[in-house]
């Protein structure tokens, strides 16, 4: 169960003009419940004005090895979203030394580190869980290589671009790195423009073996990992093997072709507890259970970070929309609770499973 803790920022580091990076410090107490994969995510919480704000960043440090104690620190990326209270609290106010509340990790954009082949294509602040899956994965197995595909405006406003350089000089014949600058022509390399679904349909095959890659991971924008997305699928790759995180989705109007009940009620099983309550009409069942239930797991509450992930037990929703979910998951009868709306009078969630 997803659980909030106190962590003190060890190190704030400007990464461009409009990003940075903070790196938390871990008590020793705590370092197993903050153990995580390549590619997780922490949610970050401060209350301002009376009102709770939570934010979800990805880890971008190395994972812990399994066998090995929990780590010691986590370092995350944050880039400035015009109008964002987080991230604007995050780039001009945060100071060594302060704390923050801060959920364990969780997430299932990740890899299992194994021999093979993998790629990546990523776009602006998408390098960060990125970067944590292929430090770890370089790193604890050599037999694996890696292709990092990675689009930015300007080398000025790439994330990271220092870590990444080290890695490629650690790694020159496992890491192959591709930078695309959609603003800003290059002395060599690919001509600049957008990484579309065209330009990567032709891009793709040049650069390695599409059918030998044994995972591809998008993330970033989500017209970028969609694109991207079109582009595999034309290209014969399963979707078994393409996993994708968006960061953020402009709202939508909600999705309304299953009427609701004009009285619901949820049933939810939360870190070993139940409880059955009414659902008010327009209200997801996450709020639902929020109004009864504070520690109900939440972070962006737009269906794109996964965390108030929840199996469907009994009952019928419907899904505003879902960036979170894998195909799989779906049809194992998982929901996103922030988007599930009751379609039938009783609705039971199991959030422990």
């Amino acid at each position: 169960m997803a659980r909030f803790h106190a962590l003190p920022v060890a190190a704030v580091d400007r990464l461009t003009d409009d990003s940075v990076a903070l790196t938390f410090t871990v008590p020793e107490d705590l370092r197993e419940e903050y153990r995580h994969a390549p590619g997780q995510h922490l949610a970050l919480r401060r209350t301002a004005d009376g009102t709770e704000i939570r934010r979800t960043y990805s880890i971008c440090s190395p994972a812990p090895s399994p066998d090995g104690e929990g780590p010691r620190t986590l370092r995350v990326g944050v880039r400035l979203v015009d109008g964002g209270a987080f991230s604007t609290y995050a780039l001009k106010e945060i100071n060594i030394g302060d704390e923050l509340e801060v959920m364990t990790p969780a997430g299932r954009f990740t890899l299992d580190p194994a021999p093979g082949l993998y790629a990546a294509i990523v776009g602006g602040s998408g390098i960060t869980p990125v970067l944590s899956i292929v430090t770890t994965l370089l790193a604890r197995e050599p037999e694996a290589r890696f292709c990092l595909i990675r689009s930015d405006r300007t080398s000025a406003s790439t994330m990271f671009l220092e870590e990444v350089a080290d890695l490629k000089d650690r790694y020159p014949q496992r890491l192959h790195l591709v930078t695309v600058l959609s603003r800003e022509e290059q002395q060599a390399g690919l001509p600049s423009g957008r990484l579309d679904q065209e330009r990567l349909g032709g891009l793709l095959p040049a650069l390695l073996p599409v059918e030998r890659v044994a995972g591809w991971f998008l993330c970033g924008p989500f017209g970028l990992v969609q694109g991207a997305e079109r582009a595999l699928r034309e290209l014969g790759v399963s979707r078994t093997r393409v996993h994708e995180e968006i960061f953020h989705v402009d709202a939508a109007a909600p999705v309304t072709t299953a009427p609701a009940p004009a009285h619901s009620t949820v049933t939810a099983r939360l870190d070993g507890r139940g409880g059955s309550w009414p659902v008010q009409q327009g209200e997801s069942l996450l709020e639902a259970v929020l109004r009864n239930r504070a520690d109900a797991p939440y972070a962006c509450k737009g269906g794109v970070c996964g965390t108030c992930r929840a199996f469907l037990v009994s009952g019928e929703v419907r899904m505003d929309r879902n960036f979170a979910l894998e195909p799989e998951e779906t049809e194992a009868g998982y929901v996103l609770a922030c988007q599930s709306h009751p379609v039938t009078e009783t609705v039971e969630l199991d959030f422990d499973r």
